[in-house]
């Protein structure tokens, strides 16, 4: 998984994507290719190569936000205007005033993200637990039958391991499936107040740090 920022360097130009490319067919096409993972993955390489395929070059990337110096200037530009809004965020362009503005409105998004999310992972451990012990319970006994004749016990063993896992996996993905979706649902709205917050903040030069002004 890529940092933010990441760019493909081709020649003296950079490509990255901004808030401009998280609208219309290709955003929802992204979404839909990274249903799981796609809050993650929009900062990365792996984004930019699906939005902008043609493309080609060094992937760059630098997360060290202490000076504007680290970037190119058309990303410094677009950090000061709030385009990375929606890929990311990065605080250390912040003073402690801007700091503790973008604290007191996230944290309170972190604790519901929090209330909505333990539950259900909590239940998801509730169910797994148990099965992961019947798992074992029946897969070391093949495992240890296995070491003592190796190669004749192989093919035994593999099917007993296939044959739990399977077991295992029917009791526990219903459950994991609903976490999984319930998470997602979570952070997406997380996600959206982090990003809303930052920016709103970001965008103004007297929030930011003396060597982002």
């Amino acid at each position: 998984m890529c940092n933010f920022i990441s760019t493909i360097k081709s020649g003296n130009e950079h490509f990255y994507l901004t808030k401009n490319d998280l609208k219309g067919k290709k955003f929802k096409e992204f979404k839909e290719y990274n249903k799981s993972f796609w809050q993650k993955e929009i900062c990365g390489h792996g984004a930019i190569n699906f939005f902008y395929p043609d493309v080609t070059g060094e992937h760059w990337e630098c997360e060290d936000f202490s000076s504007q110096k680290n970037f190119p200037s058309c990303v410094v530009e677009d950090i000061k205007k709030g385009n990375f809004r929606g890929i990311g965020i990065c605080i250390d362009i912040l003073n402690n005033e801007g700091k503790k503005k973008y604290e007191k409105i996230t944290q309170p998004a972190w604790a519901e993200y929090n209330k909505i999310t333990q539950p259900a992972w909590a239940e998801y451990e509730k169910i797994e637990q148990p099965a992961w012990a019947e798992y074992k319970k029946i897969t070391q006994p093949a495992w240890a039958e296995y070491k003592k004749i190796t190669q004749p016990a192989s093919a035994e063993y593999n099917k007993i391991k296939q044959s739990a896992w399977a077991e295992y996996k029917k009791i526990t993905q219903p459950t994991s499936a609903e976490y999984n979706k319930i998470k997602q649902s979570a952070w997406a709205e997380y996600d959206k107040i982090v990003q809303s917050a930052f920016w709103d903040i970001a965008t103004q030069r007297k929030f930011r740090n003396k060597k982002w002004k």
